[in-house]
């Protein structure tokens, strides 16, 4: 799934913005995932201005893609760049986190996704290796910890307990779609997690 993620193809990348968000609602989750790349940034920043906490402006941020994604057949662009309508859910996003609710703590996971990595350790070799293991199942942890409820649900559905993402859509009555971009966004997040730690480790 990670190489999928970087295997995207160059054309698509290429598309403005207007079509991406086309393919958007007809079903192609690699549009999301360009404007994702494109705009990732700006809208967490955005967020962090009007929310004041960078914990609650990652959730905002990854809810404002899946928005995005479910209300992608609603966008004109006769009202406005895309860039202007994202900003707008994540405004109204935003504002409805500060009047909800204060800081909420997150919730530390238990859930052993090292599964989510395969290949990258074999564990079976020698203690050396294993020890990395062990030093890789805490870092997904830890990263896993920091992700929205709703995107740490759907991972831990599929790699711990074993779920299909059908059966997890039906498992919590929630759209295919819906259950897809929340894996996608999810396992964005958790890469990018990743690749800064160990580029900070460096």
């Amino acid at each position: 799934m990670i190489e999928a993620l970087s295997g995207m193809s160059a054309d698509l990348r290429q598309l403005p913005d207007d079509e991406l968000v086309r393919r958007m609602a007809g079903g192609e989750v690699e549009a999301l995932d360009i404007l994702y790349d494109r705009y990732a940034r700006a809208v967490y920043a955005f967020a962090v201005r009007i929310v004041g906490d960078g914990l609650l402006a990652e959730e905002v941020l990854q809810e404002a893609f899946v928005r995005a994604w479910q209300q992608a057949e609603r966008f004109e662009l006769a009202r406005g760049s895309f860039a202007s309508w994202l900003l707008s859910i994540t405004h109204n996003l935003a504002i409805d986190e500060v009047r909800k609710r204060q800081r909420r703590p997150q919730r530390a996971t238990s859930v052993d996704i090292a599964d989510l990595l395969q290949g990258e350790v074999d564990t079976s070799v020698d203690v050396e290796e294993a020890a990395e293991a062990a030093e890789l199942r805490s870092r997904i942890q830890t990263a896993m910890a920091t992700l929205p409820d709703a995107q740490r649900r759907v991972i831990e559905l599929a790699y711990f307990d074993g779920l299909t993402q059908r059966e997890i859509a039906d498992f919590l009555d929630e759209p295919l779609g819906t259950i897809k971009t929340r894996m996608r966004l999810g396992m964005h997040k958790l890469r990018d997690l990743l690749a800064a730690e160990e580029g900070a480790q460096r």
